[in-house]
């Protein structure tokens, strides 16, 4: 049934419960209902649907895109996120990017695409999003920034104050700047040399096939439609959706 393909089972909500706002134990009103709710900013992320199309069993529409909003500005789903990942698996470390799509909705409304990390390209408007992954393929960071910027723009702070292994990524974040910057975390910089390089660089090729992984972890991101595509005008909107698919990928 489709519902409860887009609700959280038993053994996730446990996982998650504790974290989030509203508990007994928390001062001003308690969300008893905070099961309901977030079962249906999934059926939103999971579906791609409007917000006004929730159906009746999560609440009024408004009501629940209030608060989404809420605790997105208030920086609920980022200390869930976070409080998943904390035991992440270290010995590699992966980054890589992809682009999202911005529907035409995202660009509507008061002030447009200005300072919502909206791009326009060749293709239409776009979003990129910046990841990195821990050596088993699990999203540990975002960085989400307008579809034109670099990708080696964003590396240095993905990862700001990690320690690994190895960072894997391809080619495209061949820079001294950033390798120097793996180098400072004491990690080996496993990427492939760009062909603008006079002399080489070698790298470990058979660490390096693991980096598919982090390209897995993307499509897995992408069978959630509010990822794959972006209909959210505020940024901090659609940080929220990425927040709330990457924890899913942890709570599987």
């Amino acid at each position: 049934m489709a519902a409860k393909r887009y609700e959280l089972s038993d053994a996730q909500w446990a996982k998650i419960a504790p974290l989030l706002a509203g508990k007994a134990t928390d001062p001003g009103r308690t969300g008893s209902d905070n099961r309901v709710f977030v079962n249906g900013c999934l059926w939103v992320l999971r579906s791609g649907a409007h917000w006004c199309d929730l159906p009746e069993r999560y609440g009024r529409w408004k009501s629940v895109h209030k608060r989404f909003s809420r605790w997105c500005h208030a920086g609920v789903w980022e200390r869930v996120f976070e409080a998943l990942t904390a035991d992440h698996d270290n010995p590699y470390l992966m980054i890589d990017s992809t682009i999202v799509r911005a529907h035409q909705q995202a660009a509507s409304g008061k002030g447009g695409p200005r300072n919502q990390a909206l791009g326009r390209s060749r293709g239409g408007l776009t979003t990129k999003v910046h990841m990195l992954a821990d050596a088993l393929g699990r999203p540990v960071r975002f960085i989400i920034t307008a579809g034109q910027v670099g990708v080696v723009t964003a590396a240095p702070a993905l990862v700001e104050g990690l320690t690994g292994g190895a960072v894997l990524a391809d080619k495209a974040y061949d820079s001294n700047a950033f390798r120097q910057r793996v180098t400072d975390i004491g990690a080996a910089a496993v990427i492939p040399s760009n062909r603008t390089r006079k002399i080489l660089i070698p790298h470990d090729a058979t660490a390096y096939k693991h980096r598919n992984r982090i390209e897995r972890c993307f499509n897995r991101l992408k069978h959630f439609r509010r990822f794959a595509t972006r209909y959210d005008r505020r940024a901090i909107h659609f940080a929220g959706f990425v927040l709330i698919a990457a924890a899913m990928i942890w709570l599987r």
